[in-house]
């Protein structure tokens, strides 16, 4: 997608939690909604038991991919470009969903979401089920499904909090 196509009044450094979601105990099924998230940083989100303090296999650290996060307004367009009235909150399996903010230009940024601190990684890349969906959304979806998360502080985030990018500054 092109800057030019960006929805004009997504700002670059604030926005809001519309919703959050975490994966139920069975793989394959819906996410659940919540009104709370427990962030613990290198382990991720304490409610999803599925993927929290999840280790590499091959590194045996922590996880990097702690938190998934998607902008409303880039869902919205994506169910207009395949003619679907809306793609209903938690649909992508994205486990936070915002409005006003530009995510993917946040890459390599922290960013305070309620109390917690995030590292915004790399972007997300969409999975199968996406055109479980609807066919052609995980193609539509390349480069254009959020990004990945790492949690560096942990904190509690809830529905209607501020992402706000930090200015990290050097000591000395």
């Amino acid at each position: 997608m092109t800057e030019s196509l960006r929805p004009s009044s997504l700002s670059r450094t604030k926005g809001i939690v519309a919703s959050l979601h975490v994966h139920p105990s069975q793989s394959g099924e819906p996410l659940l909604g919540a009104e709370t998230f427990h962030l613990v940083a290198q382990k991720g989100i304490q409610e999803d038991v599925r993927y929290f303090g999840r280790v590499s296999r091959v590194t045996r650290q922590p996880s990097r991919r702690q938190l998934t996060l998607i902008e409303r307004e880039q869902i919205a367009e994506h169910a207009a470009v395949l003619g679907l009235p809306v793609l209903p909150p938690g649909v992508v399996r994205s486990n936070i969903e915002t409005t006003g903010i530009d995510l993917v230009t946040l890459i390599g940024r922290q960013v305070e979401i309620g109390t917690a601190l995030v590292h915004f990684y790399e972007l997300r890349q969409p999975c199968q089920q996406m055109d479980d969906i609807a066919p052609g959304l995980r193609q539509m979806m390349k480069d254009r499904q959020g990004v990945l998360a790492e949690v560096l502080r942990s904190g509690v985030v809830r529905v209607g909090n501020t992402l706000r990018v930090v200015e990290v500054t050097n000591a000395g």
